[in-house]
This record gives structure tokens, sequence and C-alpha cells, in this order.
């Protein structure tokens, strides 16, 4: 079942002289198996609305429903609905504290109250999916480790919960080429897996390459949902929200306006060059 969204409103500091509204009547829903890229300028309230998706912010009006069930209800288990919505935040390794990779991968399992065979098949399984030698690295101190290994520690402990939803906030931020690679393609091979993705991104590239569909915010409210193919066919809209598009977008509207035969909505590097190569072959007979 998916993840919905219904007229959620949250207002920071309501009441005071420093009220805030940083989103209104959000409406949407993320569907199971989706691979959703969340994009807006800074101030748009995209990292506002991921925390709501795990309870972490409470609505000032409106709902959350993780697989039917209310995430503000009077009755509903929130630990339970966290264990199936796993957040990671901008730098998730600030958030590293204990002694060894192995126990802060396995805080979260340990809280559920899981067996110690349990724990210790999680923690294996989590470390392999972030590509860290449990054997190597186990017993090593986090704090001992790059920027990069450190932020794959973090992730790691919130898969070791075994979410059925990923939310992400700009998972690669700060991080050099080599790390971003890493960590998009461990994200894309989770979602491969069946894992539904959330991810916060300013980077049109990344969104081109990993989404299944994008969510377009400005000024608290979502703006537009759509492919991103759709979207990033509309440069006009999305340069009016503050967003560019596509490098390779970019280079085929340039190319365009130079008479090459294109299609409009070409997004992709691997998309633009299969076209370029084409027309080459042809031009050649």
């Amino acid at each position: 079942m998916p993840i919905e969204v219904k007229h959620l409103t949250h207002t920071y500091s309501a009441g005071s002289a420093f009220q805030s509204t940083a989103i209104n009547d959000v409406n949407l829903t993320i569907e199971d198996g989706e691979f959703v890229c969340i994009v807006g300028h800074t101030g748009s309230g995209k990292s506002t609305l991921v925390q709501h998706l795990n309870g972490l912010l409470k609505p000032s009006s409106g709902q959350i429903l993780v697989d039917g069930e209310d995430m503000n209800g009077d009755s509903v288990d929130k630990r339970r609905i966290r264990q199936r919505v796993g957040l990671v935040f901008q730098y998730p390794e600030y958030q590293l504290f204990e002694e060894t990779v192995a126990k802060d991968v396995a805080f979260g399992p340990k809280n559920q109250g899981l067996s110690a065979d349990e724990i210790d098949r999680r923690v294996r399984r989590a470390m392999a999916h972030v590509h860290l030698d449990y054997d190597k690295y186990a017993e090593r101190s986090p704090f001992e480790l790059s920027g990069g290994q450190m932020r794959r520690i973090a992730i790691a402990g919130v898969l070791a919960m075994e979410p059925a939803y990923l939310i992400l906030d700009e998972p690669t931020a700060g991080l050099d080429p080599k790390g971003r690679d890493r960590i998009l393609g461990m994200i894309q091979d989770l979602h491969r897996e069946g894992v539904t993705v959330v991810m916060v991104s300013h980077s049109m590239d990344d969104c081109a390459r990993l989404a299944t569909r994008m969510i377009v915010m400005s000024k608290g409210a979502v703006v537009a949902s759509d492919t991103p193919r759709n979207l990033f066919a509309q440069p006009d809209m999305m340069s009016g929200v503050g967003l560019g598009v596509p490098e390779a977008a970019q280079l085929c509207a340039k190319l365009r306006a130079r008479g090459l035969d294109l299609p409009a909505d070409l997004y992709t590097q691997e998309e633009l060059h299969e076209h370029l190569l084409r027309l080459w072959k042809e031009a050649g007979r």
C-alpha cells in the first residue's frame, strides 16, 4: 500500500512573531515500488515534507497515511510505522555515536528487541548493501573512517531496520564524485530489490538517471508531479520555480536550435549519445 499525504500543512513557531508556514495543503501519493525525487529551490519545503513521512514532525493540519494507517492517529503505534519508513537525514554521519561500526548499525534492530542471531544477520546484510566488508570494518571505530564510509555506515543503520520505504534527504551532499556515485549506485540497487525510494535532491542529472517520478515544490506547495521526461521537456516551467534541467537536456536544446533533428524530450546522456550516433551514421550514408 502507498504513503498518502492529505492536505498537509506545517507551520513553525505557530502563534509567535516568528511564525512561518513551510508547507501548505500538500497532497500526494507515493506508490509501492516508485523511485520519487523531490526537487525545489532552497526553502521550498522539501525537507519539512519528508520529515513528516516517518512521523519526525507532526502536522499542523492534515494526515500522513502509511499503508492506510494514520501516522498521527490516537491509537497508532508510531514506532512500528517508523520501522517501515526509514529516514536518512542530510549528513547522517553526524549521528554516529557507538564505539564500533557493528554496534552502530545494530542500534535500531537491538531496540526492536530482536534476537542476537537476527540482529547479526541484519547488520551483516545492511553492511553488504552499502559495500562495507563486515570482517574488515565491523570492529573498527566509525570515526576512523572516511566521510563517505561514515555516511554509508549511517545509511546501513537505517537499512538494518529493513524498511519498506527509504526516505533520503540529499544523501550525497558534500561528497566527492566517487563517493556520490557509490551512494547513488547503492540506492539504485535497493530500489531494484523492491524498496520504495523517496529522495530529496538538488541534482537534476541524478533525478534524470534514477527517478521514475519527480515532485516539484515551490513556496511550500507541490507545483508539478510527473515523469522526468515530461518535466524536463518543460524548461520554462522548471526555470520559473528556480530549477534547471539536466546537462544533456540543455545540450539537446542548443543542438535543436542549430537545426539538428532531435526529439524535444531527450534528457539523459545515454539517450542523447544514441540519437547523435544515429544522426552521424545517417549522414555518412
